[in-house]
């Protein structure tokens, strides 16, 4: 029953059963035999099928939601015996907004110097992705706004507070200012996180409160992107103040607070919302709340 439901699982976010065949390491005629053994079982219709995957009967989502649920337990138990007897091992996957990837090293570091025996792997995603990727337990953790955009029902920690700067270079307009507003900055040649982003989505909240309208000349979902292109002396950006620190704003280039109003957002740890967590799940959250600590302290 597990391993039927994992199939379905898969079949769920693939929506495509050649798809999910390959991503389970199965033939198509097998996956579909799973699913049809599953449909037997439960005396109900889950797929809606046709010359292709048409998607999920009103049973096959009730049954979805069941199949994380147990998947989840019972995964978490494997795992929690596999660290009772070896201790904690294994690999953690986490997704982060891209505003998060200079705090997530501190966190990381510490983490693995406590539990050498656990790699990890990291990837930079949408606030949305974060959330879809940790509903189909494509990651074990995820660090994203947690105040701004319903997150759903999951486990949160909050790290910090994320405040905004205008980065632009020496001998660019309002580079001298001790502070600027949301509408002066508005005026200035920009280049944004794209649209999809939610860091981009407050900026255009902001800006809009202030009477003003983002007009970014270049977007991208790369940070280190944006900040290149500072670096020629034609583009400012809005930047997190712990990001703008992290990568080194200095010299010709200028950090200058943000106000009216000086905009604060809770960008924190998330998890799936069951107990228990698996071993590695509640090491990672355990590690967030350290760090969370030591921010306030």
């Amino acid at each position: 029953m597990i391993d039927k439901l994992e199939f379905f699982m898969v079949l769920a976010r693939e929506r495509h059963f050649g798809r999910a065949a390959d991503e389970c390491g199965v033939t198509q005629p097998t996956l579909s035999a799973a699913i049809k053994q599953l449909e037997d079982q439960l005396g109900v219709i889950l797929v809606q099928r046709g010359s292709r995957f048409q998607g999920l009967t009103p049973e096959g989502q009730r049954v979805l939601e069941w199949a994380r649920r147990i998947v989840g337990d019972a995964k978490t138990m494997r795992e929690e015996m596999k660290a009772a007897r070896k201790g904690l091992s294994g690999h953690a996957r986490l997704a982060i907004i891209p505003t998060a990837s200079s705090m997530v090293t501190a966190l990381t570091t510490a983490f693995t110097e406590k539990h050498p025996a656990v790699t990890l792997s990291i990837t930079s995603c949408t606030s949305l992705q974060v959330l879809s990727k940790l509903e189909n337990f494509e990651i074990d953790a995820g660090i994203t706004y947690v105040d701004n955009e319903p997150t759903g029902r999951v486990a949160t920690v909050p790290l910090y507070a994320e405040r905004y700067q205008l980065i632009t270079s020496a001998g660019q307009d309002l580079a001298e200012r001790k502070e600027v507003t949301w509408a002066e900055v508005a005026a200035l040649p920009l280049c944004l996180l794209t649209p999809d982003m939610q860091n981009r989505r407050i900026i255009n909240q902001h800006l809009s409160e202030a009477g003003a309208r983002a007009k970014p000349t270049l977007e991208s979902n790369s940070m280190i992107v944006l900040f290149s292109h500072i670096r020629t002396g034609k583009w400012a950006s809005i930047m997190p103040v712990n990001l703008a620190e992290t990568l080194g704003v200095a010299g010709d280039f200028r950090a200058i607070p943000i106000v009216e109003p000086d905009a604060r957002h809770i960008v924190g740890m998330i998890a799936a919302p069951r107990e228990p967590h698996t071993p590695i799940v509640s090491a990672l959250m355990h590690e967030a709340r350290v760090f969370a600590r030591s921010l306030s302290a």
